[in-house]
């Protein structure tokens, strides 16, 4: 069956009370669900990117989203080791799980050594990442000895590196498997590729994933709130669930930068919607 946006709000109410009118009301809390237990819902810190962390908390923890992935806004890559560990500590502190930080490029030996020590510093155990491809091997023996894992971002029409999931897997097939993917559904859809069979294609190294929706299947798809856009969400769900994912659900929402709570709460309360019914 086919479901459209609107029957999925009147069958779900959005799994958010007061979500679908967000910017007229406070009522956002919502306590992770069953269904969210089965696909573990987080979100990408580059969201709240005009906003500090701690605003950035107080946010994520409206909407019931207690997983994070912290951009270099909210925990600066050059900050100290005593820096990061307390940036660290003040998320675990306020009930919330740091498990990645990114999206973060590795374009010198030194950025790759310095990284790597940054996700140590942040008790991390996976980087969302954008190394050169000249350093893989180096990438590869840093996560052999750290135990790091890194998940390699794509980013779609213009990204020289890793324009589809299908550039990345080319580049680490030979490398240690915890080396993996973080799929950018929406850099996929821009692309013109199906993202739902990236998802699956790549499902043994799919460390990560990023959420979200676009307005076409263009280079020029522009970011808008998930259930606006052209991807089919229901089928991600579905697929997500076919191959037993395990890792995040993470939403990056992109748009209104400036003002992103209305348009996030609405995104995830439609997420949760379709996982209600899918």
């Amino acid at each position: 069956m086919k479901y459209t946006r609107n029957k999925f709000l009147k069958l779900t109410a959005l799994a958010i009370p007061g979500a679908a009118t967000a910017a007229v009301t406070s009522s956002f809390t919502q306590a992770p669900t069953k269904d969210d237990a089965a696909l573990n819902l987080a979100v990408a810190s580059y969201t709240f990117r005009k906003f500090n962390l701690d605003n950035t908390i107080r946010m994520s923890k409206r909407l019931g989203i207690n997983d994070i992935s912290l951009k270099d806004f909210h925990m600066p890559l050059n900050s100290s080791a005593a820096e990061i560990k307390a940036i660290a500590q003040k998320v675990k502190d306020a009930g919330m799980n740091l498990y990645g930080a990114g999206v973060i490029y590795m374009k010198t030996p030194e950025e790759v050594n310095s990284i790597f020590d940054y996700a140590a510093n942040a008790g991390l155990n996976m980087i969302i990442g954008v190394p050169n491809h000249e350093l893989l091997a180096m990438v590869n023996e840093k996560v052999q000895s750290t135990n790091i894992r890194l998940a390699i971002h794509n980013h779609g029409p213009g990204d020289k590196l890793y324009t589809s999931p299908d550039n990345v897997y080319e580049n680490i097939k030979d490398l240690d498997k915890r080396i993996g993917f973080c799929i950018d559904i929406g850099h996929v859809q821009r692309i013109g590729q199906d993202p739902c069979t990236m998802l699956e294609k790549y499902k043994d190294r799919l460390f990560d994933m990023h959420m979200k929706d676009v307005s076409s299947s263009t280079a020029d798809g522009s970011p808008v709130e998930i259930g606006h856009g052209v991807i089919n969400i229901p089928k991600v769900i579905k697929t997500l669930k076919k191959i037993k994912y395990k890792g995040h659900v993470c939403f990056e929402y992109e748009k209104d930068g400036e003002d992103p709570l209305a348009g996030f709460a609405e995104s995830v309360g439609y997420v949760r919607g379709v996982m209600k019914v899918v």
